[in-house]
C-alpha cells in the first residue's frame, strides 16, 4: 500500500510541476495584435487576437483574426514547445504546426500542410513580458517570398 501511495505522490507533484511550468510562461494569456508598430504584407492574414492557455503540460491556441480579403479566420492549434508537428485546425495553408523552445524568450515556427512547409517564422517575447513579435515568412501562390512582422501587446 506504501508504494502505491508513494506512486501517487510522484505522479501528482510531477503533475503539479508541469502545470506550474506552463503557468509561468510568457506566452499565456491573450494577445492583441499593434497594427502601428506591424509591418503587415499585403494581402497577409491579420491575427487579431491570440490567446494561449495552459493544458496540463501542452498549450492551446486560438487565433482570431482575418484573412487577405476580409473574411474572418479562426484557427486552434494545442501541443507543446518542443518542436514537433501537432495538428492545427481552421488554417487552409496548414494542418500542422510545430513551435520549439530556443530559450525563455525565442521559438522558432513551422506551419506545414501536406507535410511541406507552407510557413515559418521566430517569436520573440520582451524582457517585460508584455510584447511578443512574431516574424513569418512564406511563398504566396506565384512562388514569390513574401513576409510579415506582427508586434502584439499582452492584453
Amino acid at each position: 500500500m506504501a508504494k502505491r501511495s508513494m506512486i501517487f505522490i510522484v505522479m501528482f507533484c510531477l503533475s503539479a510541476l508541469a502545470l506550474c511550468y506552463a503557468a509561468d510562461d510568457s506566452n499565456v494569456g491573450t494577445w492583441k495584435l499593434n497594427e502601428g508598430k506591424s509591418k503587415i504584407a499585403a494581402g497577409a492574414q491579420k491575427n487579431a487576437t491570440v490567446t494561449y492557455t495552459a493544458e496540463g503540460d501542452s498549450y492551446k491556441c486560438v487565433v482570431e483574426g482575418i484573412d487577405g480579403s476580409g473574411n474572418p479566420v479562426h484557427n486552434e492549434w494545442t501541443g507543446k514547445f518542443d518542436g514537433k508537428d501537432y495538428a492545427v485546425t481552421g488554417d487552409p495553408t496548414a494542418d500542422t504546426r510545430a513551435i520549439q523552445k530556443v530559450d525563455d524568450r525565442h521559438y522558432k515556427l513551422t506551419n506545414k500542410k501536406d507535410g511541406k512547409a507552407t510557413v515559418t517564422g521566430t517569436l520573440a517575447l520582451s524582457a517585460d513580458g508584455k510584447t511578443r513579435t512574431l516574424k513569418t515568412s512564406w511563398k504566396d501562390a506565384n512562388g514569390k517570398s513574401k513576409s510579415s512582422t506582427a508586434v502584439y501587446d499582452k492584453q
